[in-house]
């Protein structure tokens, strides 16, 4: 086999301007943040109980560690010359495929935070986000890239016009379903496509499980751990598990 070779010092220019947009975006969201009750535990009057309670803790945390990876990965950059080298014109002169992958993950990323996550069930959006994720951007396959991208962006197209209104964003589930149709139909895909390929690996055949059972993880934590708000909890899915953990588990643990 072969050397390859990798020029240090283009991807060190990719981490610095990776740094300063992760810089720019987890201090948007941060300053947002800030909007929401924390250490003053009352917003207009109503003492919503303590810190730890807060609605604001979870953003803080997510958001505040992506803001010092930034802060680190822009030093990285430029102690190994990144700076230099995308400020020069070899750095500013981005490839085709390097813009063309950078607009697909911003299409995905987007359609997610601004489609997605505010009108449908948070589990499945993000399984589907994972989904396309990891099977469009890990062998750089640009088909699997462009449709990945379509499968997130299709789904959050019709939920941002068909329920664009916040009193539709609960109900009724026809975004959700459309959404799950949407993993559905990107799963069988990279399946058959990476069978057909022989490159069915780990990664391929753990993608599923990693894609639902992460954010499943982690809205129980936020809302039955920690008793954070989580997106649209009157989702497909999540509006069923509230519902059994109140009806059917909590009194079971409290029988014993």
């Amino acid at each position: 086999m072969g050397t390859v070779y990798v020029d240090k010092k283009a991807l060190r220019a990719r981490d610095f301007w990776a740094s300063i947009v992760l810089f720019g975006v987890s201090l948007y969201f941060l300053v947002q943040t800030a909007e929401l009750p924390f250490l003053e535990a009352a917003s207009a009057g109503v003492d919503s109980a303590q810190w730890f309670n807060s609605a604001a803790l979870v953003p803080y945390g997510i958001f505040g560690s992506l803001l010092i990876l930034s802060i680190v990965l822009f030093a990285i950059a430029v102690r190994d010359g990144g700076a230099a080298q995308a400020f020069s014109m070899v750095g500013l002169m981005l490839e085709r495929v390097e813009m063309a992958r950078l607009a697909l993950i911003t299409i995905i990323l987007l359609s997610y935070l601004f489609g997605l996550v505010p009108r449908v069930d948070f589990v499945i959006s993000s399984a589907l986000t994972m989904t396309a994720l990891i099977w469009g951007f890990h062998r750089g396959v640009r088909s699997a890239s462009v449709l990945s991208a379509t499968a997130v962006l299709v789904p959050a197209l019709y939920a941002l016009i068909v329920n664009f209104e916040r009193s539709s964003w609960s109900k009724p589930h026809d975004d959700d379903w459309m959404t799950l149709g949407a993993w559905v139909v990107l799963t069988l895909l990279m399946f058959g496509v990476e069978m057909r390929r022989g490159n069915a690996d780990a990664i391929v055949r753990l993608t599923p499980i990693i894609s639902w059972v992460c954010p499943l993880l982690l809205v129980l934590t936020m809302a039955f751990g920690f008793r954070q708000n989580v997106p649209n909890r009157a989702g497909l899915l999540f509006q069923k598990i509230e519902y059994h953990y109140y009806v059917t588990v909590r009194p079971f643990w409290q029988r014993q």
